[in-house]
């Protein structure tokens, strides 16, 4: 093409970055999500872990473990909470069970468990 031509845009390629992006915008969206996702597996698994610290070390004062556990969650994980309780001579086990919300309908993954040891306070 010799110098000083101004070549031109064939009509047809107008919005085709558009087009192309808008393609590629549901896989985008479907990788923040998973990164969301991974974030509040990790998050729930940490507060079960910070329930059945809390439920221990209650039951280790015979106050009981579930009110306490439940206390140790965030509030939008507390319907989800169970702990289970388990005398052994001079100390307690409690298991807590935090279910994991989902943020994509018919992605299930279980709940969380995490399990604390404390002794008997006597």
């Amino acid at each position: 093409m010799p110098y000083g031509r101004i070549r031109h845009r064939r009509h047809g390629d107008r919005g085709q970055a558009a087009l192309e992006y808008l393609g590629f915008l549901p896989i985008l969206i479907l990788v923040a999500m998973a990164a969301v996702q991974l974030g509040l597996v990790a998050y729930t698994a940490q507060q079960a872990g910070t329930a059945a610290r809390a439920g221990a070390r209650s039951a280790s004062l015979d106050e009981g473990a579930q009110g306490a556990c439940t206390a140790a969650v965030s509030s939008w994980l507390a319907d989800g909470t169970a702990c289970g309780e388990a005398r052994g001579g001079d100390e307690v086990t409690v298991t807590a069970t935090v279910d994991i919300p989902s943020i994509v309908p018919g992605w299930d993954f279980g709940p969380a468990s995490r399990s604390a040891t404390m002794p008997m306070d006597h």
